[in-house]
């Protein structure tokens, strides 16, 4: 089973920045195409960002295009998202999971972990 640690959300300001982790636990991340998703209440879910397994294809959500940035260390076994330039609307809880890329973001194709809160407000 594939088990994934998400960490580094919180309460920020409008403009202030995060960086999420995602941590692999039991397995390899680079056997697997990584992702993004988040899903805040009333809404649906949202795929964010999404990176191949060697870091040659990145997309994103035109929602975080330009603002977020994915990344990963198969070496640590862990994933990144870079949010600046935070808004109000960015706030939801933020998974990550083993994914499809689309053009604008991607698909989780399941496993993901318990997520970590991110909250944008003044």
């Amino acid at each position: 089973q594939l088990l994934f640690v998400e960490s580094g959300g919180g309460l920020v300001q409008p403009g202030g920045s995060l960086r999420l982790s995602c941590a692999a636990s039991g397995f390899s991340l680079d056997n697997y195409v990584i992702g993004w998703f988040r899903q805040a209440p009333g809404k649906e879910r949202e795929g964010v960002s999404c990176i191949s397994r060697y870091s040659g294809t990145t997309t994103y959500a035109d929602s975080v295009k330009g603002r977020f940035t994915i990344s990963r260390d198969n070496a640590k076994n862990t994933a990144y998202l870079q949010m600046n330039s935070l808004k109000p609307e960015d706030t939801a809880v933020y998974y990550c999971a083993r994914f499809a890329c689309t053009e604008r973001g991607g698909v989780p194709l399941g496993y993901w972990g318990q997520g970590t809160q991110v909250t944008v407000s003044s």
